[in-house]
């Protein structure tokens, strides 16, 4: 989960150099590496979605890091986004890049505006290891004890499954012959 939290901050900041969009660096930063604790087995909570603990969880970090309440609160709506189908640019420009990059690193959503080198050179130095396993058990997990969760609509999608099938294309076409 620790590399899948690394990747998703260099995929949501190349991706906003990429798109020339003004960002905070830093809750970006502490909003991907802590978004996924609420699937974590000792913060999981038994009926709130993941990413509401995940929000919750972050609030409690930044308040212990002395961050303003105004700042607590956006690093809880980042996280609380970043589990929604989309999120707008315009209104939430941290939660936009952060949903599109736990969607490519969990399901190879958007894997076509990418390069394949860049993405194999990224997995290289951070590799996926078995989180596609780790992460689909606790997505399931999260699906079939909240049902109407953005985990349970994720699931449907058997969106885990089809990120495994696309990163193993993904680095099979940056492997070198």
């Amino acid at each position: 989960m620790v590399n899948h939290c690394l990747r998703s901050w260099v995929w949501a900041s190349r991706l906003a150099d990429h798109l020339s969009l003004h960002y905070d660096a830093e809750l970006l930063y502490v909003s991907a590496m802590l978004h996924d604790l609420g699937v974590a087995s000792h913060f999981d909570a038994l009926t709130i979605p993941f990413e509401v603990v995940g929000g919750a969880l972050a609030w409690s970090f930044a308040a212990g890091a002395g961050w303003p309440a105004d700042r607590r609160a956006r690093v809880q709506a980042v996280i609380e986004a970043h589990a929604w189908a989309e999120v707008d640019p315009a209104s939430d420009t941290e939660g936009y890049l952060l949903e599109a990059a736990t969607s490519l690193d969990v399901a190879g959503s958007g894997f076509e505006r990418w390069n394949v080198d860049f993405l194999c050179e990224v997995t290289r130095e951070v590799p996926r290891l078995n989180f596609s396993d780790e992460f689909g058990d606790s997505i399931r997990n999260q699906a079939l004890r909240k049902p109407s969760s953005e985990a349970a609509r994720f699931q449907s999608a058997n969106g885990v499954e089809r990120g495994r099938k696309v990163w193993q294309i993904i680095l099979f076409q940056g492997q070198e012959p």
